[in-house]
């Protein structure tokens, strides 16, 4: 399994948490199986571009980042299929028999070079398009959504576990560091221009962020705990149009996590609320709590 498709995983995973949805719901409200779900969502297969679309229509999530990784996931996808050498058909008994072998002059090696070099010439014309879509792609969400010291796409392990803990994930991306894999909703809030704002907590990366969506180019959310402030600005409209996420902040139960929305509008207020981080058991399922608003 490439980076690219465990990108790609991590994201469904989260989508079909926010859908409530078990493999048989899933089945029942889209085209595709219970088997083919469980296929897609533990990446024994590349699902098809219809069910990312169908799977963020069920979770009412934007379909641009999730799209923007199924493009990278199938590239990759492709490009490794086209280049797993395929075996040769097994000579037959009864079919009929060969073509008579060239005959023993240049002209018979020269021609095949000529065409052996024309088709790794193809291939890797192939390669170079279908790559650079790829690079592009990626570049465009990445530049967006990760943090400029975070790692390249690939040294990112294939596991899904979490890749930091506490400390570690301080300021870094959820979903780059693979705690947004089942987080817990601590609070959520809509805000005065309808955005949504949501404090985020992964127990196994002991750790809290805020994701927002339905916002305006511009915006900006903040969070912080005991620490640090971490904030995201909305910086275009492929921002505007899907999650975006502050970095980290380590928590540990009892910890209070605070996040704060500002407006892109001069005169508009900054609406902040907060959580406190509890045992799971005491967690409710739709948590929702407002603090107010202040003046930006």
């Amino acid at each position: 399994m490439t980076p690219e498709h465990t990108r790609l995983i991590t994201a469904l995973r989260e989508l079909r948490a926010d859908a409530g949805l078990s493999l048989v719901a899933l089945a029942e409200r889209t085209a595709y199986s219970k088997s083919s779900w469980e296929r897609y969502l533990n990446g024994k297969a590349l699902p098809p571009r219809q069910a990312v679309q169908d799977l963020c229509r069920l979770a009412d999530h934007p379909q641009g980042r999730p799209l923007a990784l199924w493009e990278i996931a199938e590239s990759s996808w492709s490009r490794r299929s086209a280049a797993t050498p395929q075996p040769a058909p097994s000579p037959s008994t009864d079919g009929p028999p060969p073509p008579p072998m060239e005959a023993a002059t240049t002209e018979g090696p020269r021609r095949r070079l000529g065409r052996s070099r024309l088709l790794v010439l193809l291939a890797s014309a192939c390669s170079v398009i279908a790559g650079g879509v790829a690079v592009v792609l990626l570049f465009l969400l990445l530049g967006s959504e990760a943090p400029r010291d975070e790692p390249s796409p690939a040294s990112v392990p294939f596991s899904l576990a979490p890749l930091c803990h506490g400390t570690a994930c301080e300021g870094r991306d959820p979903m780059r560091l693979i705690c947004g894999i089942g987080p817990d909703t601590l609070a959520t809030y809509r805000t005065a221009t309808g955005a949504h704002v949501e404090l985020r907590h992964s127990e196994k990366c002991g750790a809290s962020w805020v994701r927002t969506w339905g916002t305006e180019i511009g915006d900006r959310v903040d969070v912080t705990a005991d620490g640090p402030t971490h904030s995201v600005r909305v910086g275009n409209a492929e921002d505007a149009a899907a999650f975006v996420y502050t970095g980290m902040t380590e928590v540990t139960v009892g910890s209070t996590v605070r996040a704060c929305f500002r407006p892109a509008s001069a005169d508009g207020e900054r609406e902040c609320f907060e959580s406190r981080v509890t045992e799971p058991s005491a967690r409710t399922s739709s948590p929702s709590v407002q603090l107010g608003s202040e003046q930006a």
